[in-house]
């Protein structure tokens, strides 16, 4: 009701003509404080006059917050009025305001012209002082036309170059992914490696994701204009090494550290605006549609360590995974279970994972070692349903049974439990006690002679509580995998 009020008061205001402006701005406030979009799309509807009329005012900060308004409601009809006033407009730094206010609407008849501004911008150099708002309008055109045009597309060269990468993993793991990876050292960030084959290096299936650095110790400032300064070369420079077309690269900025999503969003916006102007355009800062990303990862000197990743260069390591839920484990994670497991595995062991999931930690499993039958229980439905088509996507044969495994029964014993344990969330202690105590119960009924159990979890005590108490189970071996959430992986032999 105080909305309502509100806004009732300011449309009032905007009828007389009574502090135009400053009404204007009011009620894009109120819009975005309290909502109201219908009353005012059907008021505007009413006086497209007055409103359009406002584009076309003396002032030009009212024309501004005018084109803005229409463009917050997303009014259609407003498009061809917009056009047509940024058509005209003088005044720089209202320009990109039009535009913005246009990239929520048709402007499919306008394409042409707009692609032809552009061309006119980007050939002329503006004077010193008009540089920031013809960047403004720039940035503001190249958004506007992404969505019709799409982004330029480069291919990634996978020819015989020299390239420094780093794959990235948790420092809790770098080790163990050292092993599976010729020729590489450990680096604080996961595993560095010098290779001119990254067909072969795009094969390690246990580092989450592959980047390219600046370099093994590099840091830049936290200073957007300074950090730009001492990115630009180098971001060109590799992203033209690194594929066969010329053209603009688009990119975003993904900072990682323990600033507010706030600070994060203010600094990336900045950084990619300033490596975009230094760069005249070679780098475009497109967070919406891009090729590359500037990865910023804070250091404990408060820079960053930079590195690109290149979304031109195909990662198929995990395509089968057509589907994932929240909870679902990362597949490079559930790879490196397997391989850390693997002097347990037996080839055609019948396998079980009693909390399957969407059939990752299966799938890992059979590509790991090949299994014989596998079978994947879970209380939720939807999950077993994603499961199969997942199975079907990797051609591995498993069963997905959608129950509760500690009412599942099965005629042939199993050689192997391979699962990760349920988060307890919610729970309480004594919940989550109750359920390891169950669930070691029920695999005791269900499991072979020496069979195994490779577990990942987060309770590692109350495991070792089971293991005290429960005398046929013997642990084998024990991997630290994140030590700041305290998540294990464990090795557990049933000797009955």
């Amino acid at each position: 009701r105080i909305m309502l009020i509100s806004m009732n008061t300011i449309l009032n205001e905007l009828l007389e003509k009574n502090n135009v402006r400053a009404n204007l701005s009011a009620l894009r406030k109120e819009l975005k404080d309290s909502g109201g979009h219908e009353k005012l799309e059907r008021f505007l509807a009413e006086h497209e006059p007055l409103f359009f009329g406002f584009l076309e005012c003396e002032d030009p900060k009212t024309r501004k917050n005018a084109a803005l308004l229409l463009g917050d409601l997303r009014y259609e009809p407003a498009a061809s009025a917009l056009y047509a006033a940024y058509q005209k407009e003088e005044t720089l730094f209202v320009r990109s305001a039009y535009l913005q206010a246009l990239s929520g609407l048709d402007v499919e008849p306008m394409l042409e012209g707009l692609k032809e501004q552009l061309a006119r911008l980007k050939e002329t150099e503006p004077a010193p002082e008009n540089r920031k708002h013809t960047a403004e309008e720039v940035r503001a055109l190249r958004r506007l036309l992404i969505p019709w045009e799409g982004i330029p597309v480069h291919t990634f060269d996978m020819g015989r170059k020299k390239h420094t990468v780093l794959l990235l993993t948790g420092r809790d793991t770098r080790e163990a992914v050292l092993e599976t990876v010729k020729g590489g050292r450990l680096h604080p960030l996961g595993v560095w490696v010098q290779t001119d084959d990254l067909q072969q290096l795009l094969l390690v299936r246990t580092c989450r994701e592959m980047v390219f650095p600046m370099g093994e110790r590099a840091k830049v400032s936290a200073d957007p204009a300074e950090a730009a300064a001492e990115l630009s070369s180098w971001m060109a420079d590799l992203c033209r090494r690194c594929h066969r077309e010329d053209g603009s690269f688009y990119f975003r900025v993904e900072c990682r550290g323990r600033w507010t999503l706030e600070e994060r969003s203010r600094f990336s916006r900045r950084l990619g605006e300033a490596l975009e102007e230094r760069t005249k355009g070679l780098l475009v800062n497109a967070p919406g549609d891009y090729e590359v990303e500037l990865r910023l990862i804070e250091r404990s000197d408060g820079c960053f360590f930079p590195c690109l990743k290149f979304f031109t260069l195909p990662d198929r390591r995990f395509a089968y995974r057509k589907n994932a839920l929240p909870v679902s484990i990362h597949p490079s994670l559930a790879a490196l279970t397997a391989e850390l497991a693997r002097p347990w595995l037996k080839e055609d062991a019948q396998i079980l994972d009693p909390f399957c999931g969407v059939g990752t930690m299966l799938i890992e499993r059979d590509i790991a070692v090949p299994a014989g039958q596998m079978y994947g229980t879970d209380t939720y439905g939807e999950a077993i349903a994603l499961g199969r088509q997942n199975a079907k996507s990797a051609g591995a044969d498993i069963h997905f049974i959608n129950r509760d495994y500690f009412d599942f029964t099965h005629s042939v014993l199993f050689d192997e439990i391979i699962t990760d344990m349920p988060r307890r969330q919610k729970c309480t202690k004594e919940e989550t006690d109750a359920l390891y105590r169950r669930f070691f119960e029920k695999s005791a009924e269900i499991l072979a002679p020496s069979a195994v159990i490779v577990m990942y979890t987060e309770e590692v005590g109350f495991v070792k509580k089971q293991l005290r108490l429960r005398r046929e189970y013997r642990l084998l071996q024990e991997f630290c995998m994140q030590s700041k959430g305290g998540f294990y992986l464990l090795v557990i032999e049933l000797k009955k």
